[in-house]
């Protein structure tokens, strides 16, 4: 087999991908990666490269996540962000003046648990997640982003990464609204970066309906390292059909972000390393410290009442599959781009990289009880359900529509192309070290996909690897068709793309809008899209950020009408 990581995971990425097709999903189990306690073999491990200065490097001492008493702090919620005034339009598109908004990042000390020391970590104001940003479809907003960090990094930036030179400023910024429509000046494109002192402005149209959106930092070779580092925050969209459907809102609608770290015991953020200094990317992140909104095993106060949750995976590289510890079943009413067409039921959840999810959950059941929200055997967060007897408001229990927002299927007729797209594992050999191209193509390389703009096409991903890839294209949201297996030993050793069994459709919480889709092993996974908006230069890419920062990453052009 020319693969490496792939046997090791192909099995339980199968199991994943099967119960996942099945509403129930499972976690695939994790690569292998250096052990966050482990003590680098920097001697052997610098052959590769002759000449190099080795130095030693100390012990890492991990904090003891799991010594630590749970659900002693509060969820903290993140600030909704505050207009600074109104502006003139810089597009001119608008002829009206538009809000004005700005957001500094800037490194500030932090607090995930009551008994950890603070930790320093990069924000873009005073909290991670950074300030939640409301807005309204039609409404055009512009936000001034403002790179006051500090000039140097401190996560191992791997200079062999593409964008990463050591000749490039070692902190760079740019920022990406995942999910926006925007001109492709506006979008975050990876190599449009800010060093520190330096600013961007974008103008967000909002010609879009009503979603749970995110921000965060989309800097070439580096995004993985920024992301770990806090630069991630909400971006919520609201329209008038919204309005309409009387959800849960206020203090009844809450963001959660879930992102999972390492620390040092002195409370640091802990960033592992190959091992090899000249190159210390790793192919995978996985910490022990789950955060939700940035804390440890938090709690939140509910009463016996439904709760709207705007639920957003931040983690580099870890899938989530969420469930209440009584087994108690939940609503989806939303996915990346939107409302659902109907409410789904669910009992647990499954969520990958970059992916969101809008869920219902009614405590009235449970009232008076502790209940906790898990990720299968590791427990998140507490909800301390109150008795109805000392609700602050009257318990009106109304209940969901059963009609969300009308979803028209994009007829599969309408489509002026279909391109197979192939995610596949090499061994690079320079750095001797894994390597996912998407097909066969690096960063660099001529762009190869160049839809018209208004126009439809097929994306097909056929995953011959043992993860599952989140893939996120940037500017539009698109609808996903199917799933069938093929035979990925056979299509590696022969490029015949050999299926088996027939085309599975999405399950119920996939089918509105996406802008994110999780593709697993050995799976053909379709989706189709309509390239509207704007024409230009945008970007799609694997959503596991490492994958994302080593060459799992390529532009597209979206051009004029001809």
């Amino acid at each position: 087999m020319p693969t490496t990581r792939r046997k090791l995971l192909l099995e339980a990425g199968r199991c994943a991908a099967a119960l996942a097709a099945s509403q129930i999903g499972a976690l695939k189990a994790l690569p292998l990666q250096q052990p966050a306690s482990s003590v680098h073999n920097h001697q052997t491990s610098g052959m590769d490269h002759p000449g190099l200065q080795l130095k030693e490097i100390p012990v890492h001492r991990p904090l003891r996540v799991d010594r630590l008493e749970p659900f002693v702090d509060p969820l903290p919620i993140p600030p909704v962000a505050k207009p600074l005034g109104v502006r003139a339009d810089p597009t001119g598109k608008s002829p009206h003046r538009i809000d004005f908004y700005r957001l500094t990042m800037r490194q500030v000390p932090t607090r995930i648990h009551r008994d950890v020391p603070p930790t320093p970590m990069w924000s873009y104001a005073e909290t991670v997640p950074g300030p939640t940003i409301e807005a309204r479809t039609d409404h055009p907003i512009l936000i001034e982003w403002v790179n006051a960090l500090p000039s140097a990094h401190f996560l191992p930036i791997d200079h062999t990464l593409h964008g990463a030179a050591s000749d490039q400023p070692e902190v760079r910024t740019a920022v990406h609204v995942h999910g926006a429509k925007v001109p492709p000046q506006f979008d975050g494109f990876p190599e449009d970066w800010q060093s520190p002192g330096q600013t961007y402005q974008a103008v967000y149209p909002l010609n879009q309906q009503a979603a749970t959106l995110w921000y965060h930092d989309h800097a070439m070779g580096i995004e993985r390292l920024n992301q770990y580092a806090g630069l991630f925050g909400f971006f919520l969209v609201r329209d008038e059909a919204e309005d309409k459907l009387a959800l849960p809102s206020g203090r009844c609608e809450v963001p959660l972000a879930f992102a999972d770290r390492l620390f040092a015991e002195d409370g640091s953020l802990y960033y592992p390393d190959s091992g090899d200094p000249a190159a210390p990317w790793i192919p995978e992140l996985y910490g022990d410290a789950m955060l939700v909104n940035g804390k440890l095993t938090p709690f939140l106060e509910v009463e016996p009442r439904p709760y709207r949750f705007r639920i957003l995976n931040a983690a580099n590289s870890r899938t989530w599959i969420f469930a209440l510890s009584n087994s108690q079943t939940f609503h989806q009413i939303g996915s990346d781009q939107g409302f659902l067409p109907t409410p789904v039921q669910l009992s647990q959840l499954q969520l990958s990289p970059g992916e969101r999810a809008d869920i219902v959950i009614d405590f009235s059941p449970a009232h008076g009880q502790l209940l906790t929200l898990n990720n299968q055997s590791w427990e998140l967060m507490q909800f301390r359900v109150a008795s109805p007897q000392s609700a602050t408001a009257p318990l009106s229990l109304v209940p969901l529509p059963s009609l969300l927002r009308s979803i028209q299927p994009i007829p599969q007729s309408a489509s002026v192309r279909t391109r197979l797209m192939i995610l596949r594992e090499y061994m690079d050999t320079a750095p001797k070290r894994m390597l996912m191209l998407l097909n066969g193509t690096r960063w660099h390389e001529p762009i190869t996909e160049r839809p018209e703009l208004d126009s439809v096409e097929i994306w097909s991903f056929a995953n011959t690897t043992g993860d599952i890839h989140p893939i996120h294209l940037h500017l539009v949201r698109f609808q996903v068709l199917d799933r069938q297996s093929f035979n990925a030993d056979e299509f590696l050793l022969s490029g015949k793309l050999n299926y088996r069994g027939t085309p599975v459709p999405p399950p119920l919480g996939e089918r509105g809008w996406k802008d994110t889709v999780q593709t697993y092993p050995e799976t053909v996974t379709r989706i189709i899209v309509r390239f509207e908006g704007y024409a230009g230069r945008y970007v799609w890419h694997c959503h596991l950020l490492e994958h994302a920062a080593n060459e799992m990453m390529r532009p597209f052009e979206v051009m004029p009408k001809a």
